[in-house]
């Protein structure tokens, strides 16, 4: 902020005049013939593009120089003999070209979007929604496209790739192998979804892909043997932020699985074989090994580490910076560089619409199983089975939901839980 405001100062007290000028003049121009095109320019082909940008820029340069010049010269209250030289106009413009003119300058020196009848959905796109895909983008003639798609520069669509109706592509993201994208999905600028690989990648609709996000990729496991397929499959309504990974399951028999609506927030990864449910937060920086399972409205907070093979149960909270190498119960609190039960995950079951009733209940039944007051109450399976005899407790169905969730956990392919 403090070099921002620097800059700020040292600009010339006419700086901003220039600006709202600049800022008129680029409104009110509305094709390349009002800054003095000719029909070569304007008709220009992919292969001519940059020649043609090299040629008008220095005539958008003059023109807005010139305009600049007449407009402030017409304000009587700020008399200025201004001859703006091209340096100055292009500092200007640099200036400004984070709001507007950078946007100016592709719609004038690039081909505008083309209505395409391409793929296997041509039929279709020749309805009411077109599709508008830039002339740089690269669409396999095999590829099916629903209706309404708008898919930017310097994208790429594989030959088995089904895109349904008003995906939005940004530039520069890719979609590849036998990937299926449903109804209004976007994907922003780099994203990668698919591989080329055996397998398949399934997406449901209004999904959003972040910026840089790589999704339906091969898994890291070494374990992999080239040529097997490998699947993933991605509810709807999710959105996976920039720069998060998701790989494809490691053997043809599993699939890595995330439901609906879960937030994946930035840098975040879902490896080989992971089960995720519905309505779960995963935020900043959370790592999940292969074979993890994810239940529903888990939270995780950011730097979260979780072991292969381990359970998150539904409504759980994991502290920020935790590592989990055993399993979280449902309801439950963790937290820790090795992750220990810090008590029932209060806050997060009144937010969910948990009743005063049901919170006392889950309060009780922990005490009783991970506080008991007798040294001689015995392991962790006797003091549920003392629990169930309790017949106030026992018939609550939060706490049954409890129980099982924790007597899973001692299952003989299970981790057991996390400390306590």
């Amino acid at each position: 902020m403090e070099i921002r405001r620097e800059r700020e100062k040292k600009r010339p007290s006419h700086f901003w005049e220039i600006s709202i000028s600049v800022r008129n003049i680029l409104s009110s121009v509305k094709s390349p013939a009002d800054l003095g095109f000719s029909r070569t320019a304007t008709s220009a082909t992919p292969s001519t593009a940059n020649a043609v940008a090299a040629g008008a820029l220095p005539s958008l340069f003059l023109h807005i120089s010139t305009k600049s010049t007449e407009s402030l010269a017409s304000d009587r209250s700020r008399q200025r003999s201004s001859n703006w030289s091209i340096n100055q106009v292009c500092v200007l413009l640099d200036e400004y070209r984070r709001i507007e003119s950078s946007r100016l300058l592709v719609q004038l020196c690039a081909p505008p979007l083309i209505r395409a009848d391409i793929g296997a959905g041509s039929d279709r796109c020749a309805s009411i929604h077109p599709n508008l895909i830039h002339p740089t983008a690269v669409i396999h003639p095999d590829a099916t496209l629903g209706q309404g798609l708008t898919i930017g520069p310097f994208c790429t669509v594989g030959s088995f790739v089904k895109l349904g109706d008003f995906c939005k592509l940004y530039p520069g993201s890719h979609v590849l192998g036998d990937t299926q994208l449903g109804e209004n999905c976007i994907l922003m600028v780099g994203a990668v979804v698919g591989d080329e690989i055996p397998g398949r990648t399934s997406i449901g609709s209004n999904n959003i892909i972040g910026h840089h996000a790589v999704v339906g990729i091969k898994c890291q496991d070494l374990k992999y043997k080239a040529g097997d397929d490998c699947f993933l499959d991605i509810g709807d309504s999710n959105e996976i932020r920039e720069y998060s990974s998701i790989h494809r399951s490691s053997k043809p028999e599993d699939n890595t699985v995330i439901g609906n609506n879960n937030l994946i927030m930035g840098t975040c990864h879902i490896a080989h074989d992971c089960k995720i449910g519905d309505n779960n937060i995963l935020a900043n920086g959370t790592l999940l090994a292969g074979h993890v399972v994810v239940e529903d409205h888990v939270h995780t907070a950011g730097a979260t580490v979780v072991h292969q093979h381990c359970h998150l149960g539904s409504f759980s909270f994991i502290g920020g910076g935790s590592v989990i190498s055993q399993d979280v119960p449902r309801f439950m609190m963790v937290s820790g560089e090795r992750a220990e039960l810090r008590g029932l995950n209060s806050e997060g079951l009144k937010r969910r619409g948990y009743s005063v009733k049901e919170i006392q209940s889950l309060r009780a039944a922990y005490r009783k199983i991970f506080m008991a007051a007798k040294a001689d109450s015995g392991g962790i399976e006797a003091r549920i089975a003392e629990l169930e005899k309790n017949d106030e407790l026992a018939q609550v169905p939060v706490v049954r939901s409890m129980m099982q969730s924790i007597r899973d956990s001692f299952m003989d392919n299970r981790r057991g839980i996390c400390k306590f």
